[in-house]
């Protein structure tokens, strides 16, 4: 009689003291979904659908997990339909990339900021690149910023994206950091990656600000020159003698970060549940030669660090969007 007098008043109390602990272990998705803020093709669609296809084989999540396209403002109706219509839902992950961290910035999600969400992991990261022709009159990147500061029209830039876009604003940090005005530089917006490198190719543009996965096959062609990674370190491979910006005096880094993040009401053991997976994800030793088969580089984030940096990057991006009057708050 004492034993079970004590265990009614013991069990209900650990039960308060560690609730995370069994809830979390107890935790398994259902119907697990992961929605791609996009058209099918692209990098939210490959990130994806490449998470989910990994996770299922390296038997890190049982259920299949389907991947939903919902294109729309660039991860904008995701977003508000995520938070508006599914605020609690414990088995959907959205697909987020450094863009998305743009246009938050922007204002461009609505009435939604970095802090409506929960941040749940990285897979990896792609790197921008300041990209000229093989023959070009731009040597090194301080060539580049010496005709921006002189003027920065004179120069035909062009990217994926319209002004304010991600691949923009790698451009207006190198002329920021050369004391020309962003406003000003001669950006001519492409559909993507591939429209842009064909431009400067033709010669219809003289500088690309691209990604080091979408610039790879023409440097190893040996089409184009890199007169720097906007990376806090050398990346390897094809990129190992390109120096970084920062290598150059110029504090201008660019890393485009791929991962997810879920429904601000998800449970705390379903927020867990899929931070681990990411973790388990980052750490299989087979994972490493599908990471760079996506074209991406290790970048492994999780949970409170990867919520930290969400917010962090946000925030400075928002003051840049201030700073080259994109925004006025």
């Amino acid at each position: 009689m004492l034993r079970r007098a004590l265990l009614a008043i013991v069990l209900p109390a650990c039960a308060l003291l560690f609730p995370a602990i069994g809830a979390t272990q107890g935790f398994k998705p259902q119907n697990p979904e992961c929605i791609a803020p996009a058209a099918p093709g692209g990098g939210f669609d490959l990130t994806c659908r490449t998470t989910a296809r990994l996770l299922n084989e390296y038997g890190i999540v049982g259920p299949a997990i389907r991947t939903q396209n919902m294109p729309g403002g660039i991860g904008a109706v995701a977003m508000n339909q995520v938070i508006a219509q599914r605020r609690t839902d414990p088995n959907v992950i959205v697909a987020v990339s450094t863009g998305s961290w743009v246009n938050l910035a922007q204002g461009r999600f609505g009435r939604w900021t970095e802090n409506d969400v929960r941040w749940v992991g990285a897979i990896g990261a792609d790197f921008g690149v300041i990209a000229v022709r093989k023959d070009s009159r731009f040597q090194s990147l301080a060539d580049l910023m010496t005709a921006l500061k002189a003027d920065p029209g004179s120069v035909p830039i062009g990217a994926g994206g319209a002004v304010g876009s991600q691949d923009w604003t790698k451009a207006a940090l190198i002329a920021k950091a050369a004391g020309a005005d962003p406003r000003r530089l001669r950006y001519v917006p492409f559909e993507g990656g591939g429209q842009s490198m064909a431009a400067l190719l033709g010669g219809h543009i003289q500088v690309f600000p691209g990604d080091a996965s979408e610039v790879q096959g023409q440097l190893a062609a040996g089409e184009i020159r890199l007169l720097a990674v906007l990376a806090p370190n050398r990346l390897p491979g094809a990129f190992a003698e390109v120096p970084t910006a920062r290598e150059q005096g110029v504090d201008a880094e660019w890393t485009i970060v791929r991962g997810f993040y879920m429904p601000p009401g998800a449970p705390d053991a379903a927020y867990e549940f899929w931070v681990d997976a990411i973790r388990k994800l980052q750490g299989e030793p087979r994972y490493a030669d599908a990471r760079n088969g996506a074209g991406l580089f290790e970048y492994n984030l999780a949970g409170a660090e990867f919520d930290a940096l969400a917010k962090q990057r946000t925030a400075e991006y928002r003051q840049l969007a201030r700073d080259v009057g994109l925004v006025t708050q």
